[in-house]
């Protein structure tokens, strides 16, 4: 064990499983082993970190212990963290919105409550599995079976235009695109509160939310750029009609970009923290232009999805 007490952190593959182990360090002192473990591991949750401690896969200078264990500093901690089961995902036949396609991509229009591809929970009824149906498995395969065709997101509650990619090359292409901040996204939104200026830019790095884990926030410390342009299209009374254009694509940028000045978007229960007084499903967000060069054409190319019914709806009662 001196041994690993020696290295921050240590992992090795047994039996598909994944092994870590570190040492507690002193901010670490005095807090439940259940919090010290999530704090280590960012994508597994608090819940599924308590099921692994009660399953007995997780040892305190090797030892077993309980979720209320309160961890010292210099304790060595190790985890075992099972391998992943991954469920198959099913093809399924479904209405989708198609703006373009042709034997390399496609320009999906997604709705209001599907979320883009499997995960924890959430295995049937994404786009991916009305992708795979759709396209009968040609879709490319960079980013896993859980996200095949997919190069980039768009939140679950968010609709409008997607780029899918079919061939290996599109994607790496598309994906090329998108790191270097050459495609155009352009968004509609419905913000709380009207503005001084016609337009502005927010240059604000975004992370994680060092309060709490599960939302993103501005983080000059260990964000990463961001830059999000907006124009004001109407104002109303308490609300406005906005354009933002994306010149990075970092998770629920519009989102926390327009949280940070004070405009929260309609209908943002997660970072708005008002109650709408309209019957909403989440942001009043809309993925409305995407442009961007064709990978074998080589042609700049762009599509509009015309606004959901639901958005129209808003903007006539305001």
């Amino acid at each position: 064990m001196a041994d690993l007490v020696k290295k921050d952190i240590i992992e090795e593959k047994a039996s598909e499983n994944k092994t870590v182990c570190f040492e507690a360090s002193i901010t670490d002192d005095d807090e439940r082993i259940d919090k010290v473990v999530t704090n280590w591991f960012q994508d597994l949750s608090r819940s599924y970190i308590q099921k692994m401690i009660k399953d007995g896969n997780v040892f305190v200078n090797e030892k077993i212990v309980k979720a209320n264990y309160r961890v010292k500093e210099g304790d060595v901690i190790r985890c075992t963290i099972p391998a992943c089961v991954e469920p198959e995902i099913l093809a399924e036949d479904m209405p989708l919105d198609i703006l373009y396609e042709d034997e390399d991509i496609l320009v999906v229009n997604k709705p209001k409550g599907m979320v883009v591809h499997p995960s924890a929970g959430h295995y049937s009824g994404t786009l991916v599995n009305g992708l795979l149906f759709h396209c009968k498995g040609q879709l490319s395969g960079i980013n896993g079976v859980f996200r095949p065709g997919i190069v980039h997101r768009i939140d679950k509650d968010t609709t409008g235009s997607l780029i899918v990619c079919k061939s290996e090359s599109a994607h790496k292409a598309i994906a090329e695109q998108l790191k270097e901040h050459s495609v155009t996204r352009k968004y509609r939104a419905i913000v709380y509160g009207n503005f001084e200026q016609e337009e502005g830019t927010i240059d604000a790095p975004i992370g994680r939310d060092i309060h709490d884990r599960k939302k993103m926030a501005v983080n000059e410390k260990n964000g990463k750029s961001a830059v999000t342009h907006y124009r004001v299209l109407e104002q109303f009374k308490g609300y406005s009609y906005i354009e933002c254009q994306l010149e990075t694509g970092r998770t629920h940028q519009i989102r926390v970009h327009m949280t940070s000045i004070g405009h929260p978007l309609l209908g943002d229960e997660v970072y708005g923290n008002r109650m709408s007084k309209f019957k909403l499903q989440g942001q009043c967000l809309h993925a409305m232009i995407i442009g961007f060069v064709h990978p074998l054409k080589k042609q700049y190319m762009e599509f509009t999805a015309p606004l959901p019914e639901y958005f129209t709806h808003l903007l006539q009662i305001l």
